[in-house]
């Protein structure tokens, strides 16, 4: 009975490999487009633009403090929810070769172990690669809103005095 439900749990586990592996590369891409939107948003600020709290209570003739905060909230949240999960894919994508790289490994099969462990920790690098660029992405973002945020309360300060 416990073999059989090893068994099971091994091969449903090597089902998730190609998925994995699917979704690191795509948040590793999704990566790199942020870092590009991120450096975009960056030259827009260094002249004078690029704030789009600001953009958005403007446009909407003042929003509220909750509404801006949800705002700025939507605004990370995709690259917030990136930088956490990426990681996680890729222990995931490391752990699954290593079953089939270990039963390699007691077989002989050298080359078999050799690909598995390459998989596993390419597929590790990417991830944290993309989690990286993401994290820092992400804070910094945050500091900018916050300031965004200050600079808006500023505004309706003095415009109430």
């Amino acid at each position: 009975m416990n073999h059989a439900l090893e068994s099971t749990m091994y091969d449903v586990a090597q089902l998730f490999l190609l998925p994995t592996l699917a979704l690191i590369a795509l948040l590793f891409l999704y990566a790199f487009w942020a870092l590009g939107e991120f450096l975009t948003l960056a030259w827009q600020r260094r002249r004078g633009g690029g704030r789009p709290l600001l953009a958005a209570d403007r446009a909407a003739g003042g929003l509220s403090d909750d509404a801006l905060d949800l705002h700025a909230h939507r605004m990370l949240e995709t690259q917030r929810i990136a930088s956490r999960v990426t990681p996680m894919l890729g222990l995931v994508a490391t752990m699954i070769p290593m079953g089939p790289a270990l039963k390699s490994l007691s077989d002989g099969n050298l080359a078999q172990v050799s690909q598995n462990l390459t998989v596993a920790f390419s597929a590790v690098i990417l991830a944290l690669i993309a989690a990286s660029i993401t994290f820092w992405v992400v804070n910094v973002r945050r500091r900018w809103l916050a300031e965004e945020l200050v600079e808006i309360a500023a505004a309706r300060g003095k415009a109430a005095a």
